[in-house]
């Protein structure tokens, strides 16, 4: 089994992420935003990955992952949000608290450990922020959601995960009752700055709140 650095292993789960958000190749300073590092840095790096044939580079045109360093990505992001589930559901931390632990934890190198623990949590589909986690092939259950500022009034909706991952964001979704499975109704919106007004389903309650933290909410319907 090939082994790769911490920072290595950082870079591919990076590099991932935003070809999944951008859905195309991604740049050196996109690269270096999420890794907080120099873009001189970053093209070192990026020389690195692709001397081990885990990423295809050329300066100045992007960046792409091979089917090896996908794979590589895939199985950092799937340790990462089995380690979150753990550690919410059987050891009582909370959903804002996880993620730099889980940052730690999925750089494990044991193949046996990663499977013992899916099968312990009995192999789940998504983690404590609605994520999906993928299996030991790389593939994953997607769902249909879309953020909650698309949804339009009179929708009845559930929230199945969250955009913002921060967590002073967790946190005020938490003081707001606005947890995964909770289900809400859209009363209205104001045209002015897309803020609306919401309601939860067999409650009295109603909460406004601003388009900001309706973007970063993903529902269903």
């Amino acid at each position: 089994m090939n082994q790769y650095s911490f920072t290595e292993e950082n870079y591919l789960k990076a590099i991932y992420k935003l070809s999944e958000r951008d859905d195309g190749k991604v740049t050196t300073n996109q690269i270096a935003e999420i890794v907080k590092t120099a873009a001189a840095s970053v093209t070192d790096m990026l020389q690195k990955l692709s001397e081990k044939k885990l990423i295809l580079y050329q300066k100045y045109q992007g960046v792409s992952l091979t089917l090896s360093g996908k794979k590589i990505a895939l199985g950092v992001i799937r340790k990462h949000r089995l380690w979150e589930l753990f550690l919410t559901s059987k050891l009582g931390f909370k959903w804002d608290e996880v993620h730099d632990i889980a940052e730690q934890l999925e750089h494990i190198q044991s193949e046996k450990l990663v499977q013992n623990l899916d099968r312990f949590l009995g192999k789940p589909k998504f983690d404590p922020h609605g994520d999906p986690i993928p299996d030991e092939n790389g593939k994953f259950q997607s769902q249909k959601a879309f953020p909650l500022s698309d949804a339009k009034k009179t929708y009845t909706l559930t929230i199945t995960g969250v955009i913002d991952h921060h967590p002073d964001f967790l946190q005020y979704l938490d003081k707001c009752g606005l947890a995964l499975g909770k289900k809400i109704k859209v009363q209205g919106k104001t045209g002015y700055d897309n803020s609306m007004n919401i309601s939860f389903l067999n409650s009295k309650q109603q909460l406004f709140i601003s388009f900001d933290v309706a973007k970063n909410i993903l529902v269903t319907l």
